[in-house]
């Protein structure tokens, strides 16, 4: 098997270790705890977009680099920045999970509003999905939007909103067609943040910040034309923004990068003197971990290329999600094993974006652990694997299901 790069690839590997050797000092550490982007943030962000290191195949009309899809150019591009320890732009829900629906299913003038600024980082976005009666069966939402003249009017609750503190929009799953089953009956709307009638209540976390929110809505008046296909379509967009959502979670880019992070942190004495490389039980956990990330990666890239074609990669996405992000919690609790004793320091309210380590792997840790529940619970994962992609025999189903009362960004079956 030969797995030495093309030229082609090598031409490119060659033009981003170039750019990372110019530019890579004025790439600045992201937020740990998720705050709003800054301008040098976003300046940066904005070079690699115009270099083609971010939104790469989003085409030139709407704000991106309009490279013809290529799966190894992405592994190359990632590895790169990944082992130059540079910060490779936001991937935040605009940027990985907006963006590609509305290029896949929204209306020309929608991708003109929105593509643009959203994959430059100065149009944040927030998810309208979880209800406190609708968690694991995302389906079940009530909050309504009801046809008014030119417009829709959503009245309702959302809750697990991550960012709805500070995102400028959102997109809402709401039921439209209340007499049509519950998977016809729903619609997605995009709107504005600031739009009247929108109260947004921050929930603290385990971390000690407050990232996500409950979102109320009341009489809150969307133009008709901010629907993202027909009325009752919201199942079909749903399903292909949570594609994108589950490829995000588990993201094998950030597994490398966390990889390369976490080798660097063993490789350096810490204050005892103690260098974690050396001691056999790390060593050996790195090394599984290592196995597991390039495992991953083969099939991220995989399931990279049945896109490319066209295939419809079915219940492998959920792969991603389930194997990603219990590696990406078992990579930051290496790290903070890796510093011993300090490691069990954590400070939540420190803007983690200095140079305190063991602050940032901490809350590394605590988030993905969350992880392990947001975008539908690992468990859930299994049984969809199991039961649709395995063809296992489901779980023994009650006589009469009990009223949902799970919330759901953190547990929802999605699909």
């Amino acid at each position: 098997m030969d797995l030495s790069l093309s030229e082609k690839h090598q031409a490119l590997a060659d033009e981003v270790a170039q750019f990372l050797a110019r530019h890579g000092a004025r790439a600045p550490k992201p937020h740990a705890g998720h705050q709003p982007p800054d301008e040098r943030m976003l300046d940066w962000h904005a070079l690699l977009v115009e270099h083609g290191y971010s939104s790469r195949t989003v085409p030139r009309a709407y704000g991106g680099f309009g490279a013809a899809p290529d799966v190894l150019e992405g592994a190359i591009i990632a590895e790169g920045f990944a082992r130059a320890g540079v910060w490779q732009g936001f991937t935040n829900q605009g940027v990985r999970m907006v963006a590609p629906t509305l290029l896949e299913v929204g209306t020309e003038a929608q991708k003109r509003d929105y593509v643009r600024p959203t994959i430059l980082g100065r149009m944040l976005w927030c998810q309208g999905y979880s209800e406190p009666g609708a968690g694991s069966d995302l389906a079940s939402v009530q909050t309504r939007a009801v046809r008014d003249g030119d417009d829709y009017v959503i009245n309702g609750q959302k809750i697990w909103t991550s960012f709805a503190h500070y995102a400028h929009m959102i997109y809402v799953l709401c039921r439209t067609e209340p007499d049509r089953p519950k998977h016809a009956g729903l619609s997605y709307l995009v709107l504005s943040m600031k739009t009247p009638g929108i109260e947004v209540r921050p929930l603290p976390n385990m971390t000690g910040r407050r990232e996500f929110n409950e979102v109320f809505f009341t009489d809150v008046r969307v133009p008709a034309g901010q629907m993202v296909m027909g009325p009752g379509d919201g199942w079909k967009v749903a399903q292909v923004n949570l594609k994108h959502e589950r490829m995000k979670l588990g993201d094998p880019d950030k597994i490398v990068q966390r990889l390369h992070r976490l080798v660097t942190l063993m490789r350096t004495p810490q204050a005892d003197g103690r260098v974690a490389m050396q001691q056999p039980e790390l060593r050996a956990r790195l090394l599984q971990l290592q196995a597991e990330a390039a495992a991953l990666r083969a099939h991220h890239l995989r399931l990279l290329t049945e896109q490319a074609q066209d295939i419809d990669s079915g219940v492998k996405r959920l792969i991603v999600k389930l194997a990603g992000t219990g590696l990406l919690w078992r990579l930051s609790a290496l790290a903070i094993d890796a510093f011993g004793e300090p490691g069990l320091r954590y400070a939540p309210h420190v803007d983690a974006s200095d140079d305190d380590q063991v602050t940032v792997w901490n809350f590394d840790h605590m988030h993905d652990l969350g992880m392990l529940i947001g975008g539908g619970t690992s468990h859930i994962q299994k049984n969809i694997i199991a039961e649709r992609g395995l063809g296992l025999p489901p779980e023994p189903r009650a006589a009469s299901a009990l009223p949902a009362t799970t919330s759901g960004d953190h547990h929802r079956i999605r699909s």
